[in-house]
């Protein structure tokens, strides 16, 4: 662990050395190259310095370590929203969370949640309109059974795991879903452990032809809970523990154990994966991504601020501050993506369906509007790296939240419902969000509120609770 860098030596490392290791990496136009493979990890309420690459000392994660080795580092990269729902829309549909249709969490009976916005052209479908084989493996949360939403009726080829996020808060299910059919489960069974088994298969059925694989582990989502093997065991009894004895999520006699298991258990997944690529002779050929869907949580009994070396950023899920949304990101693409390399492009999930249209040879022909733009350049070092004028993010739960980030500023607009205050940072010299400039800069904070006000299109059912 002592050679993993912190969070500050990432964040803080030169930008010049970055580009160093980029220009020495050997790198090829993707148009000159076989089609890759696509892999888009997304654990659920990961943050930033939950693993060892963002500078975690607690918890065991060699196999993303091994990632950020031979794949390239984001310091800035952020989830669409805070939670679930709207970040897991914003990737499928290229549009931040003031254009999406799904902005947050709206429960259907019996399961699910409002759907996607059928109209709109999701990842899933680029890939297909490529000749992609695709699947999502793992959580879904954007729609119901007979909505039109659920993941074959938008660009999947395959899905197994969870239609609905709420029934995802639970480990051991009685069913998930085999496309849309429902497999019956004993209450015994791991589910991501089959999970896990079924995007496997995936890749072995498909390592003759391109594919695109989303897998979306709920992994470290309370409940936090897990088998009894040696992975839990190595943890088991390493900390001071207080139970957790809640009414919403499972028991848990030792909370921290459990999270810091899962989270090595997340890492056994990624190793696994490698492992099956390498085995199938495609590791070379595919893109891997690694993320999180949004900040930490402090459910269930878990407990980030013990997990944490250093200083950790400000919030948690559910917030607007950077551990709300800053994310832990890592691409890996043998030959084409510099190894090792930190990056310090500002960027957000949105852009990834532009990067996968100019990843697939489709940015012409692609033409649905997007709030993103491509990073390939900055994964191949090809080209010329296009730079976003703002992000933008809207929350609809506890009273309503927006923020914008435009270079280093950033303003929140906070308790909108009741009465709206602001706060604006300067994110190069207050990382950790402690002085607000608001009084300061009168001139910056009127910029940023006229971008904020513009950004989000109407929503009638989003309104931030008024």
């Amino acid at each position: 662990m002592k050679n993993i860098p912190t969070i500050h030596t990432r964040i803080r490392t030169s930008y010049l050395t970055a580009l160093a290791g980029l220009a020495a990496a050997t790198t090829l136009p993707a148009q000159q190259s076989e089609r890759p493979n696509v892999i888009f990890i997304l654990c659920d309420d990961l943050g930033f310095a939950d693993i060892e690459a963002y500078g975690n000392q607690h918890i065991s994660t060699p196999n993303i370590n091994k990632l950020a080795k031979n794949g390239m580092s984001f310091t800035q990269m952020y989830a669409s929203s805070t939670v679930s729902g709207p970040t897991r829309a914003s990737l499928m549909t290229g549009e931040h969370t003031g254009r999406t249709k799904i902005r947050g969490h709206i429960e259907i009976s019996p399961e699910g949640q409002a759907p996607l916005d059928t109209t709109v052209k999701t990842i899933a479908h680029l890939f297909k309109k490529a000749g992609y084989a695709t699947g999502g493996f793992g959580k879904w949360g954007m729609g119901f059974p007979g909505s039109g939403s659920e993941p074959t009726d938008v660009g999947f080829d395959r899905f197994y795991g969870y239609n609905c996020q709420r029934q995802a808060h639970f480990y051991y299910p009685t069913w998930l879903y085999d496309n849309k059919t429902k497999i019956a489960l004993d209450g015994k069974t791991y589910s991501q452990d089959v999970i896990h088994q079924q995007a496997l298969q995936f890749i072995r059925n498909h390592k003759d032809q391109p594919f695109f694989g989303y897998f979306a582990y709920i992994i470290p989502h309370a409940s936090l809970e897990q088998p009894n093997d040696s992975i839990y065991q190595k943890y088991a009894d390493k900390y001071c523990e207080t139970p957790y004895n809640g009414s919403h999520y499972t028991s848990a006699a030792k909370p921290r154990a459990q999270f810091a298991g899962m989270v090595t258990r997340l890492d056994t997944y990624v190793g696994e994966i490698l492992a099956e690529l390498e085995k199938s002779g495609i590791l070379e050929n595919t893109m891997i991504i690694f993320t999180s869907d949004n900040g930490p949580h402090n459910e269930g009994g878990a407990d980030p601020e013990f997990f944490n070396t250093e200083k950790r950023l400000k919030g948690y899920k559910r917030a607007l501050y950077e551990g709300g949304i800053r994310m832990p990101f890592i691409v890996r693409w043998d030959k084409k993506v510099a190894p090792g390399s930190i990056n310090h492009h500002i960027g957000a999930f949105y852009d990834m369906m532009p990067t996968f249209a100019d990843l697939t040879g489709q940015q012409e022909t692609w033409t649905q509007r997007t709030d993103g733009i491509s990073i390939l350049p900055t994964l191949t070092n090809e080209g010329t790296q296009a730079v976003h004028d703002y992000l933008y993010w809207e929350f609809h739960e506890e009273n309503g939240r927006q923020a914008v980030r435009q270079g280093p500023w950033k303003l929140l607009r906070q308790n909108i419902k009741n009465a709206p205050s602001l706060e604006l940072y300067n994110l190069d010299e207050d990382l950790y969000e402690t002085t607000n400039l608001y009084l300061k800069y009168p001139d910056k904070v009127q910029e940023l509120v006229n971008i904020m006000d513009g950004a989000r299109t109407p929503s009638a059912l989003f309104n931030f609770g008024r």
